[in-house]
């Protein structure tokens, strides 16, 4: 049972395109990553509406000599209106086309991802990342590449949170989702630049 914001029910979908709540914080090694708190209101009808209509998959990948299935279903996103209007804000607003979009549905806290930098982005010298958060919040955790266990940051994110990783983020940093006890489901919503056309969407 999916725990609803009591202040957003009911509430019809949209976002705020001025980004008035955003906060940067820059981190070390030329990374930053910007915040913008409740970015989209009426998640809740949101969360349903992607829920409901993507088309979600499972995935496989290799951890060593096993093949494993990746804790959390995926999916492309295409030709929904407000994540269209919302990609034309996150361009405009940080002078670089957002192409890709996709999505990753945790759907308990055993759903996680673990601590990486994105495919291909990783070994750039700087990448943008945009990601929105819906449904229950759960620990967007970052650490330096090196030295990084001393210097873990945690961001509870969720009910319609925006975070933009940028500079050096996806190279010198990493970051992921750990499994808890107990949560509700949550969904990230990503979009990435042109740089993502091979991006294995496992990773996300």
């Amino acid at each position: 049972m999916r725990q609803l914001d009591l202040f957003a029910a009911g509430a019809a979908p949209g976002f705020d395109p001025a980004f008035r709540s955003l906060v940067r914080t820059n981190l070390a090694h030329g990374a930053w990553i910007d915040h913008v708190p409740g970015w989209v209101h009426g998640h809740d009808a949101l969360f349903d509406e992607l829920e409901r209509e993507l088309p979600w998959r499972r995935e496989t990948m290799k951890m060593y000599d096993k093949v494993v299935e990746v804790p959390r279903l995926l999916s492309a996103v295409r030709e929904h209106p407000l994540v269209e209007q919302m990609r034309d804000a996150l361009s405009e607003r940080y002078g670089e086309r957002f192409v890709y979009m996709t999505a990753a549905l945790y759907r308990d806290g055993n759903d996680s991802v673990a601590f990486h930098g994105d495919t291909t982005a990783r070994d750039m010298i700087e990448a943008l990342v945009a990601t929105v958060s819906l449904g229950a919040p759960r620990r967007f955790m970052l650490r330096p590449t090196e030295g990084g266990e001393h210097n873990k940051i945690a961001m509870p994110l969720g009910r319609g949170d925006l975070v933009v990783m940028g500079g050096t983020c996806q190279r010198t940093w990493r970051h992921g989702i750990p499994k808890v006890a107990s949560a509700g489901p949550r969904i990230a919503l990503m979009f990435r630049p042109a740089w993502a056309k091979n991006y294995r969407t496992s990773l996300s």
